[in-house]
């Protein structure tokens, strides 16, 4: 079976892990936590990152630090994973859904203005497959309106925009190093923080409330319980894992774009013919080729190509249901405007297995089969 992913490993996992233990530092902010975010920090060029337990709880903190209030607004697309949306509900926002840009399936930032009220305080731009949001003019309206940014990078690792690092752009960046994303700690994140001003409150916020960074910092003579906090704090046996894969960065995402090329150019015929839809990447976006998908012509197609790959032991998957159509979704938002591309768009969308080191006969099958399922 050619699977749909797979994590990434490259060698030194395992011994970075037994020199984490021999470290007798397997908690949060241990050496390779500390390795991690320095590396983030001077390869991105982000004021402070802060590795967390998950993608998800980078996104808690930088909706708490956005200080919002029940009542206040947030715009997302609806087209995104729910740990978007439930890190802004858990903060106590309401949700306000955007329709989505057909040919990169982010957010469209044509109609964001419309969609803001005097309760608007955020905007969440999520970088879906790695390919940035037209964020000039998303953080020309953020400063028009006084908003704040945060920037769902999960997917966006190692991407640009203009030349810069997805997730510095706005007032705070999310990354995901999940299994599923092309660096791994197995569970994890990390969030980037690009204003100054919040980097103090977000230690407190990661450290339980303490001002623990501080104390350790020769800061403070004792630490103490300041402010509301959480436990947002990655432990040093997952960075150790992660560390391995930031060593070799370059090298991971060479090869996966490689593999996602490999795939544009061979179903590239396909799409000249009108039978598929494959990914657009605007001229001022790098992306990492974190996904490689495809659109069918509707969603019974979809489903007929999905099963076909099963039936030929390839795990091809569709994604996200968009959130407004989803109970939680009708529960804490709205969808504002009309929904021309959010569900249409991904209904035929679908993935194919893309992951490092895939190996050059299971690329052919999956594209050999793709080819014979579609008459070529």
């Amino acid at each position: 079976m050619i699977l749909f992913n797979k994590p990434p490993y490259v060698g030194k996992e395992v011994d970075y892990i037994k020199e984490a233990i021999e470290n007798q530092k397997i908690c949060g902010d241990g050496p390779f936590t500390k390795k991690c975010d320095k590396w983030m920090e001077e390869r991105f060029g982000t004021k402070k990152a802060l590795l967390t337990t998950s993608g998800s709880t980078a996104l808690d903190m930088a909706a708490f630090l956005c200080d919002l209030e029940p009542g206040d607004e947030v715009i997302l697309p609806s087209f995104t994973f729910s740990s978007t949306a439930n890190s802004f509900v858990l903060a106590g926002a309401t949700l306000v859904f955007v329709d989505i840009r057909p040919d990169t399936m982010n957010i469209d930032e044509t109609k964001i203005e419309a969609a803001i009220t005097d309760k608007t305080k955020v905007i969440c731009p999520v970088h879906y497959a790695g390919v940035a949001c037209e964020m000039d003019t998303i953080m020309k309206i953020a400063k028009k309106h006084n908003l704040k940014v945060v920037e769902d990078a999960a997917q966006g690792v190692m991407s640009t925009y203009k030349g810069k690092a997805l997730g510095t752009i706005g007032d705070f960046g999310c990354f995901s190093f999940h299994e599923t994303k092309n660096y791994s700690a197995g569970e994890g994140g990390a969030i980037l923080i690009n204003n100054p001003n919040y980097i103090e409150k977000a230690e407190i916020l990661r450290e339980k409330g303490t001002n623990r960074a501080q104390f350790f910092r020769g800061q403070v003579a004792k630490y103490n319980w300041v402010d509301f906090g959480d436990s947002y704090l990655q432990a040093d046996l997952n960075a150790a894992y992660l560390w391995a894969q930031l060593e070799k960065a370059d090298e991971i995402n060479e090869n996966r774009l490689a593999t996602w090329k490999k795939y544009y150019e061979a179903l590239k015929p396909l799409e000249m013919k009108g039978i598929i839809k494959l990914p657009t990447i605007p001229k001022e976006c790098i992306h990492n080729a974190h996904m490689f998908y495809l659109k069918t012509k509707d969603l019974e197609t979809r489903q007929e190509y999905i099963n076909f790959m099963r039936e030929n032991e390839i795990s091809c998957v569709f994604h996200y249901v968009p959130l407004h159509s989803a109970p939680a979704g009708v529960k804490f938002g709205r969808f504002d405007g009309k929904d021309e591309y959010t569900t249409s768009e991904s209904d035929r969308l679908v993935r194919l297995p893309m992951y490092y080191n895939m190996a050059m006969e299971d690329m052919n099958k999956v594209i050999n089969k793709t080819l014979e399922f579609f008459g070529m």
